[in-house]
Order: C-alpha cells, then structure tokens, then sequence
C-alpha cells in the first residue's frame, strides 16, 4: 500500500466511526472543492466544525452523535490541509482569503448563520471569521485556541521543528506520543496526523497575525487543555478574561492540547452542548430574577 493509500485507508476507518446517517458533500467554492461531513437533523441549527492542523474533519467521530442530536454537524476539511478538500481556481494566500473561502462555503450549504467550533488551529480561523461575519455566527466554541489570545510557548515551537522541517511518519507518532502522554488519545487518530504531516509534507496553511478578539460580539465559550504544551492555560484564561469579559472559561485537568477533541470526550460534548443550547443565559436569567 502506497503512503497516500494508508493515509487514506486511516482516513476511511476514522469517518466510519461517525454515526449512522452521516453523510458526504463536495461544496464547490473559488478556491477549490471542500469536503464536509454532515451527521444531524437537516432543519437543526448548523455547527461548522474545523478542525487542527493536520487533523482532517474526521477527528470529530467521538464528538458527532452528541453534537447531531439537536444540531446539524458540518464538519470540514480544512482547504489547503490534508484530507479530500482539492484546492484549484483562487490561491489561498492570507486571512482574507480564508474569510471569503467560509463566505463562499457557507453560501454552498445554504447557510446563513452557523455556530462555530475549532480547535488549534480551526480556532484562530473560528476566531477570524467571528470577527469578520459576526451576522453569520451565534455562538462560537475555541478548544485549546493558538494564535487567538497568546502566542506559542518557545518550547513548544523548538520541540515542534524537526516535524516540520524533516516530516516522517515516524517522526510524527514521536512526538505525538509525547504531546500526548497520560491521555486516551485516539490511537487512530494519531495514526492519521503522522501519515497527514509525511504524505502532505508540502501542505500549505494560511497563517496570520493574532486577531484582536475585544471586538468579538458573539458568545464565546473557550475550553483549555490543563495539561497544553502549546502556551500555558491559565495565563490565556486571564487574557481570554480580559479580551472577552462575558466569555465562559474553562480549563480542563488533565487533557493536553493534541488530546482533543478525542480524549476525554464526554467532557467537552455536556460543555459545548449545554452552550450552544444557551444553558448559562438561562442560568443567568434566573439568576437575576
């Protein structure tokens, strides 16, 4: 089997972990085809899910069957990344463009107002496009946010570097299995990202400067890994605090930020589930009564 094969055959068994009824679209856009999975009541209220760097929609197994029961999960293959989205007509260059790329998605689904979920990676772009259509969001969810509120901690960064700079599969599952360790780490999961960074070494991601979350003007709901190599939790909860003061906070023990959305996923599906249902407006109504 060739390495695009295996990382496709890893692709295949992580999706046919999704619920029954899930389904595959191929939304056209100027910058390419995007692949999305669609699980969930096709008249719900939409959630876009995007996810890591490297992680490919399909990560999001463990979390759909919660999130389909009330909402329609649209979760996608980051154009540019790896998985089945095939970039072709308009280069994604900057921000703007990865804005007017989820204009152009969003307006392929038919959807006008979304809820919006991102880890890593798929939440500097959550955040992003937050700011940039807040019309189009009603609520957004961070998991482990980098580049949205603090910068990546040096170390992180150096013991991020021979992955990217000399990307094997091996290579990959090392350091996996460090940035990981002490977790439930999906063991299939992680066999897809050490076989999404060697087979798509020449991916390319869009990159840009940390937005400025203060103008954000929908609800948000940040979840951070307790136990993130990436920055360190609790001083982005202070400054998540200070950016955003309405926003719900939480940090969770044990979890580490390559560990979600997969480990421990009963704990973030009641968080996100009970937002996006709008469970602490209500708490909080009461509460002022």
């Amino acid at each position: 089997m060739s390495s695009s094969q295996e990382f496709f055959a890893a692709y295949d068994a992580l999706l046919a972990r999704w619920p029954a009824g899930t389904t595959e679209i191929d939304v056209p856009t100027p910058y390419g085809t995007t692949r999305v999975h669609a699980y969930g009541p096709t008249e719900a209220a939409p959630v876009l899910l995007l996810h890591g760097g490297g992680s490919t929609g399909a990560v999001w197994f463990a979390n759909a069957p919660a999130l389909g029961t009330d909402h329609r999960v649209l979760a996608v293959d980051i154009l540019g990344d790896a998985g089945h989205s095939i970039p072709s007509g308009r280069p994604l260059r900057a921000t703007t463009d990865l804005m007017a790329w989820l204009d152009a998605l969003l307006d392929g689904l038919d959807v006008s107002r979304v809820h919006l979920l991102g880890h890593s990676y798929g939440a500097w772009i959550a955040l992003n496009y937050a700011l940039h259509a807040a019309r189009r969001v009603d609520r957004l969810v961070l998991l482990d946010p980098t580049q949205c509120f603090a910068s990546h901690r040096p170390g992180f960064l150096l013991r991020s570097l021979p992955v990217l700079l000399r990307p094997t599969q091996a290579r990959a599952r090392a350091y996996l299995d460090r940035e990981t360790a002490g977790t439930d780490t999906d063991l299939g999961w992680k066999q897809l990202y050490a076989l999404a960074v060697s087979d798509f070494a020449d991916r390319k991601l869009v990159v840009g400067r940390r937005p400025d979350p203060t103008a954000l003007s929908v609800p948000l709901l940040v979840l951070l890994a307790a136990r993130s190599d990436a920055h360190d939790a609790a001083k982005v909860a202070v400054r998540v605090r200070k950016a955003v003061p309405d926003a719900r906070i939480e940090i969770l023990a044990d979890l580490t930020h390559f560990a979600m959305p997969t480990a421990a996923p009963a704990q973030t599906n009641r968080r996100i589930t009970g937002f996006l249902a709008g469970n602490d407006d209500k708490q909080a109504a009461l509460g002022a009564m």
